[in-house]
């Protein structure tokens, strides 16, 4: 009795080293090279990779993923036209008698295009809330709906943009710091910052009637919808991620970079045109991007605009855009600004 009950853990331990010996040397039989390899790499690049056989294992196939997306690969040849922006990881597997084997390399993939530069000029000025601390700002037939934050401040409101009179107003529970919103399907969609929780409300009564949560993004901090009905959800971090707009859990992300970086903390969204307009925080400027891959295609400066409204203590910063289906036109406010400007965007 002595001896089994020595005997079984010896021989516990002995099967876990080899299981753990076996994981080693399974991960060190492949290697993946990458000829010339660079820092960075463009989605008008091409990789010329290799993969080295370490132990001369005989194989059935390889398959090559970027993340999680099966890729072409022709030769030795894998294009990244049309590929998502940011840090991905390159990845061989590799099949061989019922075994799996692993190869991969990180690699970071930037814009290809050089962003254009937009200015504005100021074509409205409206009143709007001092009080009001924006974090969304969507139209809805002409009607001007918006989040607002801070904990035991923060409300979702219904506006007459033009004479900023509030037309309806609904106050979240002291617990919740309000942030973006988006319409869509006759719901509003309103998140809060660390709560991980979203709120969703009938548009005609603003009667809040469900709730849904976040899965892997870290905040809610954005959110837009395009004319398919994906919503955008921002989470302060350079990931723009995409919803179901029928459950609200996330599908996918994209990385937000131009030709020559990241860009994070991305904020307020809005879809115009095809294309997503992102505030950038702490920044007066907002970001044109290409929702099918991240590019950065455009960057409107508006670092001024804050010095056309009231200087006060609690003036924060740029927060708010709204698109009303007039081409080049946006309406543009603040975190605690007492205007809201019409502007006309203008190339440089």
């Amino acid at each position: 009795m002595k001896i089994y009950n020595v005997l079984v853990p010896t021989l516990l331990v002995l099967l876990m080293a080899g299981c753990g010996n076996n994981s080693e040397e399974k991960k060190d039989s492949f290697l993946l090279e990458i000829k010339n390899p660079r820092k960075t790499y463009t989605t008008e690049d091409a990789l010329n990779v290799s993969l080295i056989n370490k132990k001369n294992i005989e194989t059935d196939s390889v398959v090559y993923f970027l993340n999680k997306d099966r890729i072409d690969i022709s030769g030795n040849t894998i294009s990244l036209s049309g590929k998502k922006l940011g840090e991905k990881t390159l990845s061989a597997k590799i099949y061989s008698d019922g075994e799996e084997f692993e190869a991969s390399k990180n690699i970071t993939i930037l814009s290809s295009i050089k962003p254009k530069l937009y200015t504005y000029k100021i074509l409205e000025t409206y009143p709007h809330d001092i009080k009001a601390y924006t974090q969304g700002l969507e139209f809805e037939n002409d009607t001007l709906y918006e989040s607002t934050g801070q904990y035991k401040e923060s409300s979702l409101r219904k506006t007459d943009y033009k004479t900023g009179e509030v037309l309806q107003k609904v106050a979240l529970a002291d617990t919740y710091f309000a942030e973006g919103l988006t319409i869509l399907n006759n719901k509003i969609y309103q998140l809060t910052w660390r709560e991980n929780t979203g709120f969703i409300y009938n548009l005609k009564t603003m009667e809040q009637t469900g709730t849904f949560v976040y899965g892997n993004s870290r905040e809610g901090w954005g959110l837009c919808h395009d004319a398919e009905k994906n919503i955008y959800k921002s989470d302060g971090t350079d990931r723009i991620w995409t919803l179901n707009s029928n459950t609200l859990a996330e599908k996918d992300y994209i990385e937000i970079f131009t030709n020559t970086s990241k860009i994070n903390s991305v904020n307020e969204l809005e879809w115009v045109d095809g294309k997503i307009y992102a505030n950038v925080y702490q920044q007066g400027s907002i970001a044109i991007i290409d929702p099918s891959n991240g590019a950065v295609e455009g960057v409107i400066d508006l670092t001024d605009l804050k010095d056309k409204v009231t200087q006060h203590p609690e003036l924060d910063v740029l927060n708010g855009i709204a698109y009303n289906g007039e081409p080049n036109i946006l309406y543009i406010t603040g975190k605690n600004w007492d205007k809201l400007f019409k502007i006309e965007i203008i190339l440089k």
